[in-house]
This record gives structure tokens, C-alpha cells and sequence, in this order.
């Protein structure tokens, strides 16, 4: 093997990812390797393309120790587009921007540039760890280039004991081409979802779709066709377009709304669309259930819509399972919960095959067929996955958590990667081989480090939901609607007295309700400013004091409000209570040896601290954390913090602009002239106090 030139290197490993059976050939004649054998040629250190020595390195050990969670893994591919450009390096005295598989850049005139970095990941299956296992730099790369560079990767994982239990690609052209290339057939009435090892025939492997591209895809049949039709119901996209414009008609605002009579008395409820509600959701499901009972002729006729947004929620919360501790469909694939499992499936390929659009022609048949052919194909990989390694007492599978069949772990480590280089959505091949090796360095994987963590750390649900921000009804709200939300200022709520600054301890003592209502204007406003930030329903959905009795879904709110503000829930009244009792005690002490930053921070921590002692806040979220994994850092931990950024922010903002400071010494106001800024946060904080409202 050390006999063979780099040019040597070079054509055989390109040839081979281009054309296996043209390799095969040229064997015959010329005295090229085993093509098992360029696999040690497609390796590369210093975070340089190909398959990256160090993390092998670092899976063998952990794979020869016995360690249980480092036995099996599924593998995940993806690509990143890239701008063509060549650029010179300094330190390797070469160009690069060329090609480059690992056996060196393609270094001349007539080569062609990179077009793409093509990147393999694995994710434990029985542990929670993921590692990035290589990239190679690709000009427009085929099914057949990412099939060969998966029976590469999968031989390589194989030799160090890491047995490959799926392979995962995006729903698209090359994903098709590659199952193709794999062996896998995506024919309806002859199936099969699976392909054979490359160097072990009785191993089998399973290959998935990725869920939110198949839900993508899925949206996008439903709205191109404006409606898709089953032999007893239609599901009209119309629905939900109705439903995401339901925020602007304020239906519960007069007594004469056309809704259910028990909400006559109750004018102070208006119904709120939940914009972070995902379209295929219950939530959505519930919602347009509860609109067409209440008479809205928009809503009548949508049980078919009904059944169909239920249906593919349902799929799509089989497989985003990410914690052991889930219930029903969002519980892991195990005996226990197989029955409910399995039956929905069939359901779900008994329905599709009878779908048909508005002119009689079969979906599976049609141009938008690839959403609905997919959760097929990953509903046959799922139930061969538990006859073969769940349902034998031989193996060591108890349960699978679906999650690790996403992209969602590879998405995410490129979008970090996209973010180091320098926000460049569409990097060079030396911008995204620096942050590549950025990445690495920081994540302590590069040869010779002493602490070697494995990529993934921290929970894929933030990425998931932003993934998935095509497929909320904010979307569908913004497409349909020229006009958006109007946001209220911080001015507006000053001058009305919902948010104050000072309130005078007199005042307090004669009239507690005072400051409860400042309270409460305060903790409205907070809410309203996060409710368009936030992205997760569940989250989006406990900001708000809710009327549960009228209606009980996550994607359609019956809220309550003071003025133009939605009341808070209690929840949220409690935590800026506490905010502001600790805001008064410590912009006191001044701290001349903190900047403006630690400041800043200081009154977080303090805030933060004294909220830890209190009895748990939103108790609705406590199932909801079971949808992701099981981290400090949380939803319930980042909602907290953002509330209390958000607080000290418009305290502070409020400050500013109406030129106030707090006068110590003696309780009162002393006005100064408006400037754009104080000279310390710490001091601008001095004035943050609550004054009565008017």
C-alpha cells in the first residue's frame, strides 16, 4: 500500500466513489487495491476532509472498553451547499477549493471545484453521544457517490466494533437516488426498507427518512393541492389557513359573538392563535375540532382535515421520541407500547394509499408523493428494527428512542458550523474547513487532547423546533396575510400606567391594589414581548393567564385580557413580583469593579437565586419536559431566565427614555432631561421602581 503514488491514491478512491463497477474492472487489469482497503486512504487528521482519525480513535476505545452504548449507532448523512472558490493556504502551500476526498486536493487547472461538503455523523443508539465523522469536499454528488461513501463509512465503523443499525438521509433527489443505490425499493405494494451490509450478507441495515423534511413535503402536497380526498371525508388547506387568521378577529371581543352560548357573559375573553403551534399537531386538531362545533361556517366540513392533520401529528410524534419516560406515541418503541405503535401504522398506510387529489389522481402516484411514500418507508424500517433487536431476549435493547433516526443532530452541528463561519450561509471550502477544525478543537477532539467529549452535549429540541419554523401556523399566517401583528411599545404601556417605575411606600401601605395591578401590567407586557419570540407551543401557551374551561387546545388560546394586554398567567405574576422585590434591595449596592456587563448579570443571578426557593412555576410544563432530553438546561430553566432578561430589559429601557432616576435617601421622582443612555447599567437599574398607576 505504500507503493502507491498520491496521484495513484487519488484516481483510485475518486474512481471508485464514482463508478464501483468501473473500479472492479480496472482491477482486473491494473494492480489496485481491495476497495476495502481505501478506506485507510480516506482517513485524514487535523480536521482535514475525509474520515477523521481521531474520533475513530476515540469510538475504538470506548468500543474495545465493552462499554454498552458505544455497540450500536445510527449513521446520518447530509450536505452543505458551498460557494465555489479557490483560495490559497499558506500552510499547506497548496490551493485549495478543489475536490478532495482525503487523499489530498485535486490540485489543477482542469479539476473540478467543490460544490458541497458532504458529512457523516453517528448518534448512539443506547447512549445519548453523537460524532461527527468526517466530510469530504464534492462537486455535485450523485445517489451513487453518497451510497459508496456510506458502505466506506460503514466498514470503517464496523473494524472498531460499532455495529450500524440505520442510515438517514434528507427526503429529497439524492435521498431517493441514494436508498436506490442502497438497495432500498420504495414501491408500495413491494416495499423494502432495507439494505444488505456491504461485507456481511446476513447483516441487514435500515434506512429512514428524515421526519421534518417528510412533514415539509407532506405541507407542501396539502397546499398545492388545496385539497387532498379519502373515500368519506376531505381535508381542505383552506382550514388552516382560517384558522392562522383567526388572530386578527378577536371573536370572543362583544357579547354577540356566534360562539357557544356559555361564553356570552364572558367579554373579557378573546381567542389567541398560538403562532409556535406546529400545522400537523393535535393542538391544530383540537382547535379546528372546537371551531366547527362552536358554528363558524369557515369551519364547517373539516373532519377530513381533522383526521388528516391528527394522523401525521401522530406519526411525527412516533418518531421525534427523545426521552425513556414518554407517554403513548411519544413514548419509546418498546413491547409495551408496540400494539399502539404498529396499529397507528397500519392505519396510517390504509389511509395513504386511498388519498387522491382534487382530480381523482392516487397521491402515491403523484408528483407530491414523496412525504407520504417516506413515512411508509420509515414505518416498515421501525417495525423491522423491533422484530429484529427489541422483540429477541438476545439482544440488549430494552427500548428505541426514535430521535436518533433524525437529522436533527446533524443539522444542528451544521448550523453551528454555518455560525463560526462568520455567519456565511453559503461558505467557502477554507471557511468551512477553519470552522471545522474550530469546532473540533473546542469540543476537545483533536489528536493529543486529554479530554475527549463527544459532540452533542446539549438537547436537539431547540433545533428540531427550528427546523421546523416553516411548519407552524406563523407561517401559514405571514403567506396568507400582507400585514403583521402590531406590537405595543414601552411607551405606550408608561403612559397608559400598565407599566411604572416607582410607587412610593405611602402609597403601598393606603392602597395594596396598586401594586398589584402594576404587577400585573408589568408581567402582561413581559408575556407579550416573549410570545413573539418563542417558538415552542407548550411555552408560548403558559405565558398567558387561559380560560380552560372554554377551550383546552395548545394551538388555539382563550386568554383573558386588561386593555390591550393579554393578563398574565400566575406563574408569570409571581416571577416578576419576585423580580422586582429583588430589584429593589440591590440596585442599591453599587459595585464600583463591575462592568456594565457583569452588572448586567449580577442582578440575573440574584433574581434567579431567590426564584430557586419558590415552589416550581408552570405546572403545565412538567410533561413537556419529557419531550426532550433530560438536560439542565431546559425549557423550564430557559423560559425562566428569558422572563427575568426580559423584565430587567424593559425596566431598564423604560428608564432611559423617560429620563427617571431613582433618588436615594428619600422616596421619590426626580425628572432629568432625556439622553440616549446612562453611564453604567448598574445606575440605569437605580431607577427602575413602580409608580402608581394614574
Amino acid at each position: 500500500m505504500a507503493e502507491y503514488s498520491t496521484e495513484m491514491r487519488q484516481f483510485a478512491c475518486t474512481l471508485h466513489i464514482y463508478s464501483s463497477k468501473a473500479y472492479d474492472y480496472l482491477r482486473k487489469i491494473f494492480p489496485l487495491p481491495h476497495p476495502s482497503s481505501l478506506t485507510i486512504w480516506l482517513s485524514s487528521d487535523d480536521a482535514n476532509p475525509g474520515f477523521s482519525n481521531s474520533i475513530f480513535s476515540h469510538l475504538q476505545q470506548k468500543a474495545e472498553k465493552g462499554e454498552q452504548a458505544y455497540q450500536y449507532c445510527s449513521l446520518l448523512v447530509d450536505g452543505l451547499a458551498l460557494r465555489k472558490q479557490l483560495d490559497w493556504d499558506p500552510r499547506i502551500q497548496h490551493l485549495t477549493g478543489f475536490m478532495d476526498l482525503g487523499v489530498g486536493v485535486l490540485d489543477a487547472d482542469e479539476a473540478p471545484q467543490a460544490s458541497e461538503a458532504i458529512v457523516l455523523m453517528a448518534v448512539g443508539v443506547l447512549g445519548c453521544w453523537t460524532a461527527p465523522l468526517g466530510y469530504f469536499f464534492l462537486n455535485g454528488a450523485t445517489g451513487h457517490m453518497l451510497a459508496q461513501l456510506l458502505h466506506q463509512t460503514i466498514n470503517k465503523l464496523s473494524n472498531i466494533g460499532i455495529v450500524v443499525l440505520s442510515v438517514t438521509s434528507a427526503a429529497s433527489a439524492h435521498g431517493m437516488e441514494t436508498a436506490k443505490a442502497l438497495g432500498v425499493r420504495m414501491d408500495v405494494d413491494n416495499m423494502r426498507c432495507t439494505f444488505q451490509h456491504p461485507h456481511s450478507s446476513t447483516h441487514q441495515i435500515a434506512y429512514f427518512f428524515d421526519t421534518c423534511h417528510l412533514l415539509q413535503l407532506i405541507r407542501n402536497a396539502f397546499q398545492c393541492f388545496h385539497r387532498i380526498e379519502h373515500p368519506c371525508e376531505t381535508a381542505h388547506w383552506q382550514h388552516i389557513v382560517d384558522l392562522a387568521a383567526l388572530q386578527e378577529k378577536r371573536l370572543l371581543h362583544t357579547s354577540s359573538s356566534c360562539l357557544l352560548g356559555s361564553l356570552t357573559n364572558r367579554e373579557s375573553c378573546y381567542l389567541k392563535v398560538n403562532y409556535a403551534a406546529q400545522l400537523f399537531s393535535d393542538g391544530v386538531a383540537s382547535a379546528l375540532q372546537w371551531l366547527q362545533l362552536s358554528g363558524l361556517s369557515s369551519f364547517q366540513n373539516c373532519k377530513g382535515t381533522i383526521r388528516l392533520v391528527r394522523l401525521v401529528s401522530s406519526l411525527s410524534d412516533i418518531f421525534h421520541v427523545r426521552s425513556p419516560y414518554g407517554k403513548g406515541l411519544k413514548g419509546p418503541l418498546s413491547p409495551q407500547n408496540y400494539a399502539k405503535i404498529s396499529c397507528l401504522l397500519t392505519e396510517a398506510k390504509s389511509i395513504f394509499v386511498t388519498l387522491t387529489d382534487a382530480t381523482g389522481r392516487c397521491v402515491l402516484k403523484s408528483k407530491r408523493k414523496l412525504g407520504f411514500l417516506g413515512f411508509l418507508l420509515n414505518a416498515e424500517s421501525l417495525k423491522w428494527l423491533y422484530v429484529n433487536y427489541i422483540l429477541p431476549e438476545s439482544t440488549a435493547f430494552c427500548y428505541l428512542l426514535t430521535h436518533a433516526f433524525s437529522l436533527d443532530h446533524l443539522e444542528q452541528f451544521l448550523g453551528t458550523l454555518k455560525q463560526a463561519c462568520t455567519g456565511s450561509n453559503n461558505p467557502t471550502c477554507t471557511m468551512f474547513q477553519a470552522a471545522y477544525r474550530q469546532l473540533l478543537t473546542r469540543d476537545s477532539l483533536m489528536p493529543g487532547s486529554q479530554k475527549n467529549n463527544l459532540v452533542g452535549d446539549t438537547s436537539t429540541l431547540d433545533a428540531s423546533l427550528l427546523r421546523s419554523k416553516d411548519l407552524t401556523l406563523h407561517k401559514a399566517f405571514s403567506q396568507f396575510t400582507l400585514g403583521g401583528t402590531e406590537s405595543i411599545s414601552v411607551d405606550y404601556m408608561y403612559s397608559a400606567g400598565l407599566v411604572s417605575l416607582y410607587l412610593p411606600l405611602s402609597n403601598v401601605l393606603i392602597d395594596m391594589s396598586l401594586y398589584e395591578e402594576s404587577i400585573t401590567g408589568t408581567a402582561g407586557f413581559v408575556a407579550e414581548k416573549l410570545a413573539a419570540l418563542k417558538k415552542c407551543e407548550a411555552c408560548f401557551a403558559s405565558l398567558s393567564e387561559l380560560d380552560h374551561e372554554i377551550l383546552n387546545c395548545g394551538s388555539l388560546l382563550c386568554i383573558k385580557k386588561m386593555g390591550v394586554l393579554s393578563l398574565p398567567s400566575e406563574s408569570m405574576r409571581q416571577i416578576v413580583s419576585t423580580a422586582e422585590q429583588v430589584l429593589r434591595t440591590y440596585v442599591r449596592m453599587e459595585d464600583s469593579s463591575l462592568n456594565p456587563k457583569q452588572r448586567d448579570l449580577y442582578l440575573e443571578q440574584k433574581i434567579l437565586h431567590e426564584l430557586s426557593g419558590h415552589t416550581p412555576f408552570f405546572p403545565n410544563l412538567t410533561d413537556h419536559l419529557w419531550d426532550g432530553e433530560l438536560h439542565v438546561v431546559n425549557h423550564y430553566t430557559v423560559l425562566l431566565r428569558e422572563i427575568v432578561q426580559c423584565y430587567l430589559h424593559i425596566k431598564a429601557e423604560l428608564a432611559k427614555t423617560w429620563g427617571l432616576e431613582y433618588c436615594s435617601g428619600r422616596h421619590g421622582l426626580k425628572r432629568l432631561p432625556r439622553r440616549a443612555s446612562f453611564p453604567s447599567s448598574l445606575k440605569t437599574y437605580k431607577s427602575i421602581q413602580i409608580l402608581p398607576v394614574p
